[in-house]
């Protein structure tokens, strides 16, 4: 198992703004000091003495409010280009959309203040050849809505709560927001290898289980998975009947794994198991790990950041 080490990075917020499709694009450098750290906050309104610090890395570009008419709300997105993008101007980049984008970039907007360091691991992994420069789009969850997006299915959300709420099931909509209207625009956007065979979607907890449910239904648009601490235990354990129902094995690369602190984590060695079965092979597109004493936190899939990226985005031979 690898062990990122994180660091701080200044980060400032560049006032020069692009009119996109109705959308603000902002530069976020963060090799030019902090003396404008504080003035706009990410997902928040301007603060200059709450505010943590950021700690973005690299060239991340701010889409503010996309847009959704599938979904009727707007939420931010954040894109990590990789180290020489800007000088090869017609190389063409992979691209891996992340779920809870608020967690994948930046301590200051992340849960709990943790991040996953997906700029400092991509930016260290690219300078070092262990991974091909890849493009990453962290897209922000939209707080309440969240349960209802990421469940594949309709379902009580928590069964032992008096009074019993119900998930929408909106995972098929959400997987339309990001195929009909979030890939286009960032196909148009950047310069990105569309295909599926060059796109992958990734996430934790519900993220997890929203990522492999939707690789299994639209593999014409994902192919590579980040599965970390998925939420097998929704609706009864849907995901296994939905792994079950495929009858021709898709052209999926799987990365897949639990922590053993984490409850009921021995769902996720059956999950393999039903993976296996119908035809993956381990080592070959599907990596699989029991990480020793991990928890289900953002500092734990923090960690497993470097050799999921590996797996999933090797060196070009």
């Amino acid at each position: 198992m690898f062990l990122l080490s994180f660091r701080a990075e200044r980060s400032v917020v560049e006032e020069s703004r692009e009119a996109t499709d109705g959308n603000a694009t902002e530069s976020l450098d963060s090799a030019r000091g902090d003396r404008l750290l504080d003035k706009i906050g990410i997902f928040g309104e301007p603060s200059r003495f709450s505010m943590p610090k950021h700690t973005l890395t690299g060239n991340i570009k701010r889409h503010r409010a996309f847009p959704s008419k599938i979904l009727g709300n707007r939420r931010d997105v954040l894109v990590y280009l990789p180290r020489g993008y800007r000088r090869l101007s017609r190389r063409r980049y992979p691209v891996l959309y992340l779920h809870d984008g608020q967690n994948v970039f930046d301590a200051a907007t992340s849960f709990s203040g943790v991040e996953w360091g997906v700029d400092e691991t991509a930016e260290r992994l690219i300078k070092e050849n262990l991974i091909q420069p890849l493009i990453v789009v962290a897209v922000a969850n939209t707080g309440e809505q969240r349960i209802h997006e990421y469940a594949p299915t309709r379902a009580v959300i928590d069964a032992k709560a008096k009074r019993k709420r119900r998930s929408k099931g909106l995972a098929r909509n959400y997987a339309r927001f990001l195929m009909d209207e979030l890939k286009p625009y960032i196909d148009r956007k950047y310069r990105t290898n569309p295909d599926a065979e060059f796109t992958g979607l990734g996430g934790s907890s519900l993220g997890g289980l929203v990522t492999l449910a939707i690789g299994v239904l639209y593999p014409q648009a994902f192919s590579r998975l980040i599965v970390m601490s998925p939420s097998i235990w929704w609706d009864d354990f849907a995901i296994y009947r939905l792994v079950d129902s495929i009858e021709q094995k898709p052209p999926l690369k799987i990365w897949l794994d639990t922590g053993t602190a984490e409850p009921g984590w021995e769902q996720a060695r059956e999950l393999l198991n039903r993976l296996l079965e119908k035809g993956w092979k381990l080592q070959k597109d599907l990596q699989y790990m029991e990480a020793q004493g991990a928890n289900h936190s953002e500092a734990a899939w923090a960690a497993r950041v470097e050799p999921a990226l590996r797996f999933l985005f090797p060196p070009a031979k």
